[in-house]
């Protein structure tokens, strides 16, 4: 019969669709699950990234250090993405890094960039 043919492929494109619309949900659930323990719980002992100070330079363009384990970055953004300006070695990062309770108020972000820059100047002499 011709009409039994045509529900049965009516019944396996149902069936088909199920199953991708079923295997759609499960990724997406798998993937916040992912996303919400951090990597399957492999970054979940503390935080290891951090952006220390950010100054906007223009439109959509800024400078931003990083503080990434023991390194420190500095790193400009833009609309064409993330650029690493500088690796700062430990000297150059006390400039950024926030000062103790004693020393009195932290440096400001421009101050501890020019402070920064000019050690490299210094170096490259």
């Amino acid at each position: 019969m011709p009409g039994l043919e045509g529900d049965a492929a009516l019944g396996s494109l149902l069936w088909m669709t199920v199953c991708v619309v079923l295997i759609i949900g499960l990724a997406y659930w798998f993937t916040k699950f992912v996303a919400g323990r951090g990597a399957l719980g492999a970054f979940s002992g503390g935080r290891r990234m951090e952006v220390l100070d950010r100054m906007p330079l223009g439109r959509d363009q800024s400078v931003v250090l990083a503080r990434v384990g023991e390194r420190y970055l500095l790193l400009g953004a833009g609309t064409a993405g993330v650029t690493l300006l500088a690796e700062l070695t430990e000297e150059e990062a006390a400039a950024w890094k926030p000062p103790e309770a004693a020393e009195g108020e932290k440096p400001g972000f421009k101050e501890a960039f020019l402070t920064v820059m000019k050690q490299k100047q210094r170096e490259r002499r």
